[in-house]
């Protein structure tokens, strides 16, 4: 699929990596552009839609079902599209790999699941990358505990699987590159303890260890206990993580 133009519906954290590593054309749309929400979005994302484009449909879920109307202004034009969902579609499982079940818990994650519906359903081909938390530059567990913004859920036993930024914007950007279709989870090599990230940067930066607090008084985001097995959909795309686990990714991203 070389030489196509690349349309990128939400160019923020991962879009823009996405748009550096494609080779070709790219029309980057951001809310300043088109509000998504406002009324006459979908005849003036029309009028930027190239023939014959590949997508990567990055924009989190609108209210209302405004996702499949939005999809509209694709129609006969768009050949291929790639969506950035959530691992948090499979609601309260432990243990995720690419054969899991959707289980939404709440109105939030349904919406995932309604838009990955909507894109899949799409007459194009599509591929649906589900990220686990997303860390990078300026973002993550090392940018809270520098901030001291970071709490542990309990003794911080509870799983979390992450993501570097730029791991995921490589496997988009393959997505694009090929007609892969189906529905992934996407981690990299290192679920662990979220107390142990904790420790590591304390660690290594010199910082105190996050307090611990009640599952109420920690952020939805960072209540899940979640494993999540995402090596299938990089077997499928060819796709070697630069950074397989925390330990080499909080490094680089506190560099930058």
């Amino acid at each position: 699929m070389a030489g196509l133009t690349l349309l990128i519906l939400g160019a923020g954290y991962t879009g823009s990596r996405v748009a550096v590593r494609w080779k070709g054309e790219v029309i980057p749309v951001r809310r300043a552009q088109v509000d998504v929400t406002q009324p006459g979005a979908v005849s003036r994302l029309a009028s930027l839609v190239p023939p014959e484009c590949v997508v990567l449909h990055s924009i989190p879920s609108l209210p209302n079902g405004a996702d499949a109307e939005l999809l509209k202004a694709l129609e006969g034009k768009a050949r291929h599209v790639v969506y950035l969902s959530t691992t948090g579609v499979y609601g309260a499982a432990t243990h995720v790999d690419e054969t899991t079940p959707v289980s939404p818990r709440n109105a939030r994650e349904q919406a995932r699941v309604d838009t990955e519906l909507a894109v899949m359903q799409g007459p194009w081909t599509s591929l649906v990358l589900r990220p686990a938390a997303i860390y990078g530059p300026g973002r993550g567990v090392h940018v809270s505990m520098a901030e001291g913004r970071y709490t542990l859920l309990g003794d911080g036993s509870n799983y979390i699987s992450r993501i570097h930024v730029d791991d995921l914007a490589a496997l988009a950007a393959a997505g694009l590159r090929q007609e892969l279709t189906g529905a992934f989870p996407v981690a990299d090599l290192h679920p662990c303890p979220a107390r142990e990230v904790a420790e590591y940067c304390a660690r290594a930066y010199g910082w105190p260890m996050p307090v611990s607090a009640t599952a109420e008084e920690v952020p939805t985001s960072r209540r899940n206990n979640r494993q999540v097995d995402g090596r299938a959909i990089c077997a499928r795309l060819g796709v070697t993580f630069q950074y397989p686990s925390y330990r080499e990714g909080i490094p680089s991203s506190r560099e930058r």
